[in-house]
């Protein structure tokens, strides 16, 4: 198992004395011997002490409030003067978020951030990358989750003794709530994040799975998915932060662990292809850098965190080093998305056929039948390092695209008022319609098949549906809202809005009602009006003939053969499977 990294142990002996005169920068974890982590108040506290030790160079944000009343608390550390967002916009100085606590059993990242903060505004001697950056820490995001401490809740995971729980005190994952934002906290964070629109995105966690000798993982988007003009500076972000980490001992991986079978090591590994859903696939569709960071909870607490203080680092250094022209590359991302409208998007990515056989240091291991549950179970001796030799399936694919409309999307204004909120949280352009607009010439889907989630799903009924895009002259009432395609979140914009998007508003539930039928019609009427039909329009009896001959099943289905001729009847609900979102090809908004 690798120790505490000599570059971590360094830096901690060097400052350690220094604190202790000081008396107040100390994290529990280090006066614990990474035994334990503090709770929230030690974050309320230390982001003021920072400010108030450092304070040219440190600035304490409290950015908004969790559902049970607690502050959220960040950081902003530059020795650039650039504190603000708009100092930072001015200047032209590239921001580095780092985020801990979105899952707060996972603290590795919230003591990682002070200690590898406190040690970048101390010493003097290394080159100071404080002056060409800003960084933006969040020591912890869900606040009331890291506020339910107890000894088990992260079963997994080798220390500390006592930490948070996984989820927020309204039970939802916020690593599953960037494109929904249903969560206080996340719509708190997006406006923070908009505010200071950070060129790099590091969310830190801790990862589960087989046992291995291997450290920690390393994933940065756009590589796989986002813009393309972007990729080739994601590949040399994600080897420099691997390099340097190797170079300090660490045996870092640049794809997430997981076991394509699991508790199988012989099945190898799987390159990940994030939805946005996640901050990693999330931020990438917003023309900027995001990195998951997974130390490996196998290891112990104190080397996880070494790990992850120099990941911190690494990404200042790389981001000091880069970031002027990353940033230059951002902003040119951004006016290319501006004018997506009538390319392909790629919506949904999974793993591609390739394979690779590599060479992966894990441990020895059997696989045997359990007596407790009767299936195989993997047991690892750790003290037997061996190579297992194993496929990596390391190709990305896309598996689902649109074409982006030229003008953009409307919505009308029944559904408005909620997508309006979101869409502000994510920082999308859009326009209130503020008179009526009569015969607009839109694209329109209605579902020729709907499916609903069986059980909830971060607390929404998934809606899945199958239809075609077809022209139609809509009316648009005052309130509808325009979201023009011409905008710098232009990938966002069709991710969040086109229908049949894994994760866009249509798949969350927003709209589900519109897939409800509530009005009907009696069958003694339907019987009636289908005589009354029938002898009206030959056309349709003939219609209604060939369908009785040709399909044996509509022939057995007496509610079927009723709703033939309901659909047919002025009384039917046009707007019933009509999903509320609607292309455009034009500009005009007014």
């Amino acid at each position: 198992m690798r120790l505490l990294s000599l570059s971590f142990f360094l830096v901690l002996n060097a400052i350690l004395p220094v604190m202790a005169e000081k008396g107040s920068l100390l994290t529990q974890a280090e006066t614990s011997q990474f035994k334990q982590t503090g709770r929230y108040e030690e974050v309320e506290r230390l982001c003021k002490q920072f400010a108030a030790t450092w304070p040219d160079a440190v600035h304490c944000v409290e950015f908004g409030h969790t559902p049970e009343g607690r502050p959220l608390m960040a950081l902003a550390i530059s020795h650039s003067g650039a504190l603000t967002p708009k100092q930072a916009a001015s200047r032209g100085i590239p921001v580095l978020a780092v985020q801990g606590g979105i899952h707060p059993g996972e603290s590795d990242g919230k003591d990682a951030g002070f200690i590898a903060l406190r040690a970048l505004l101390s010493e003097k001697s290394q080159p100071d990358w404080l002056s060409k950056i800003t960084v933006l820490f969040v020591p912890v995001i869900n606040v009331d989750g890291h506020e339910r401490f107890g000894p088990w809740n992260r079963p997994n995971q080798v220390g500390p003794e006592a930490m948070g729980w996984r989820t927020t005190a309204q039970n939802l994952n916020l690593n599953r709530d960037y494109m929904k934002a249903d969560a206080p906290e996340m719509r708190a964070l997006l406006r923070l994040l908009g505010e200071w629109d950070p060129l790099v995105y590091a969310d830190l966690h801790v990862t589960d799975g087989a046992d291995f000798e291997h450290d920690v993982s390393i994933q940065v988007e756009p590589i796989h998915e986002g813009a393309a003009e972007l990729q080739p500076a994601g590949v040399l972000l994600r080897d420099g932060v691997i390099k340097a980490l190797a170079g300090k001992g660490a045996l870092p991986l640049p794809f997430y662990p997981s076991l394509v079978r699991e508790d199988d090591p012989a099945s190898g590994f799987a390159e990940t292809a994030y939805l946005p859903r996640f901050s990693t696939g999330y931020w990438a569709l917003r023309n900027r850098f995001s990195m998951l960071v997974e130390t490996h909870s196998w290891k112990n607490y104190a080397t996880r965190v070494g790990i992850t203080v120099d990941t911190i680092q690494a990404l200042v250094e790389q981001t000091a080093e880069h970031g002027r022209s990353w940033l230059a590359l951002a902003h040119a991302a951004d006016q290319a998305a501006a004018k997506l409208g009538g390319s392909d998007v790629a919506l949904n990515h999974d793993t591609g056929p390739h394979v690779t056989m590599i060479d992966f240091r894990g441990y020895a291991y059997v696989r045997e039948p359990s007596a407790i549950s009767g299936r195989l179970v993997t047991r690892y001796d750790a003290s037997k390092p061996q190579i297992w030799h194993v496929p990596y399936r390391d190709t990305i694919i896309p598996t689902l695209t649109a074409r982006a409309p030229k003008g953009g999307y409307w919505i009308p204004a029944g559904y408005a008022s909620e997508v309006a909120a979101r869409l502000e949280a994510h920082g999308v352009r859009f326009h209130t319609l503020t008179q009526v607009k009569t015969a607009v010439p839109v694209e329109t889907l209605r579902a020729d098949a709907v499916s609903f989630s069986t059980v909830p799903f971060e607390g929404r009924m998934m809606l899945d549906l199958k239809g075609q895009w077809q022209p139609e002259s809509r009316d648009l009432p005052p309130g509808s809202l325009f979201v023009p395609i011409a905008q710098a979140k232009a990938r966002l914009v069709v991710a969040l809005l086109e229908p049949q998007a894994p994760d866009s508003f249509t798949a969350w539930g927003f709209f589900n009602a519109a897939f409800e039928q509530k009005e009907y019609m009696e069958p003694y009427v339907a019987e009636q009006v289908a005589t009354e039909m029938l002898t009206r329009d030959p056309a349709l009896a003939a219609e209604f003939a060939a369908k009785l001959a040709t399909d044996e099943v509509f022939a057995r289905d007496s509610k079927a053969r009723l709703d033939f001729f309901y659909r047919r009847h002025p009384s039917w609900d046009e707007r019933f499977n009509l999903c509320p979102v609607y292309r455009t090809e034009d500009f005009d908004f007014k």
